[in-house]
């Protein structure tokens, strides 16, 4: 048998397992603590206890067959493929086709300086590149998996369609309001000639062996957020009152919002970390809008990514891209809060 086929035998035999154990995991808990550990229910700590247990190997069972999909995925969209896909594009067409390309592709802030070079080596609008550098960070496949395992999928939906407004919305302001003064000249003097050299074919087995190495290199990058972030959420649900988020980050406290944009621009932490903590909150009575909101600056406004931009970008442009996000988060918010 040829490494390809035993490749697929191996996952085909182990997603069965995966299944039974994600279906299983609510009862697997309960067993666990209650019945071989025998901890005393409906206390505190019971309750922080619980929650860790059985939320971080839900999470990691959930990335862990995200991830392989996506990476599959991720194999069809080569830096180079993804350029010539947005070069040409007209506005607005443009800052849609990257808001959606970001989602897909495996580009993070760290990624932020060589991806903006090659999107202005190739032509592509200042605009649309910065549509794409929004929705590429704010709108990944960890953020989406672990909403779509603690909240379900409408959460999930709502969180992707609600960043790709966003990226699409920025992006096209950006552009419209000609903004290509503030960028560093020293960019437009780069020229582009590895841009047309020829993409390399990638069989099957290539693709399922980038899946495995993205579940391998993501998971691994991860876990420690995903295990501290559960933690801290843990934490919230066991011992945080009710009232106390409520009053803080409930609807009443129309102030809410801005306040947790403001809280979450300087911050940095990936999906992996915030969302746990996000489903602690809202247990306690905190508004989907503002913790939504909250997220979204964590994730979408990273300070990382805004450091590293500095190189290419003058300061006034890094404000109006921080600003016009920040404005299009709190507006989500509001929004949400008025709907739910």
């Amino acid at each position: 048998m040829n490494t390809a086929k035993s490749k697929i035998l191996i996952l085909v035999l182990l997603f069965p397992l995966w299944l039974l154990l994600y279906l299983n995991l609510e009862s697997i808990t309960d067993l666990l603590i209650f019945s071989l550990i025998g901890i005393t229910p409906k206390t505190h700590l019971t309750d922080a206890i619980w929650f860790f247990v059985f939320e971080v190997p839900k999470v990691l069972l959930l990335l862990t067959l995200i991830v392989f999909v996506v990476g599959i995925i991720r194999t069809y969209f080569s830096p180079e493929r993804t350029r010539k896909i947005l070069g040409g594009k007209k506005l607005f067409v443009g800052n849609v086709f990257a808001s959606m390309l970001g989602i897909v592709t495996p580009f993070c802030s760290c990624s932020a300086i060589p991806l903006f070079l090659g999107f202005i080596e190739s032509g592509v609008p200042l605009g649309v590149t910065f549509s794409f550098l929004i929705a590429a960070p704010m709108i990944n496949e960890v953020a989406l998996v672990l909403l779509f395992g603690l909240f379900g999928w409408k959460t999930a939906l709502l969180y992707m369609s609600t960043g790709l407004i966003i990226a699409m919305l920025s992006g096209y302001i950006i552009g419209r309001l000609k903004l290509e003064k503030y960028v560093e000249p020293w960019v437009y003097q780069v020229k582009a000639g590895h841009l047309e050299l020829e993409e390399e074919k990638i069989s099957f087995s290539q693709r399922i062996s980038s899946g495995i190495d993205a579940v391998k290199e993501i998971v691994s990058k991860v876990w420690i957020y995903i295990v501290i972030g559960i933690a801290v959420g843990a934490g919230i649900h066991g011992y945080v009152p009710e009232n106390f988020m409520a009053g803080l980050m409930g609807k009443d406290a129309w102030w809410s919002v801005p306040v947790a944009v403001l809280l979450g621009v300087p911050m940095y932490s990936n999906a992996a970390g915030i969302i746990p903590i996000v489903q602690a909150l809202l247990e306690k009575g905190a508004s989907l809008g503002t913790v939504l909101a909250f997220m979204m600056a964590v994730i979408g406004l990273s300070l990382p990514e805004t450091i590293i931009l500095r190189k290419v970008l003058k300061l006034q442009l890094i404000f109006a891209f921080v600003g016009i996000v920040a404005v299009g988060i709190i507006v989500v918010g509001y929004l949400f809060n008025l709907i739910y």
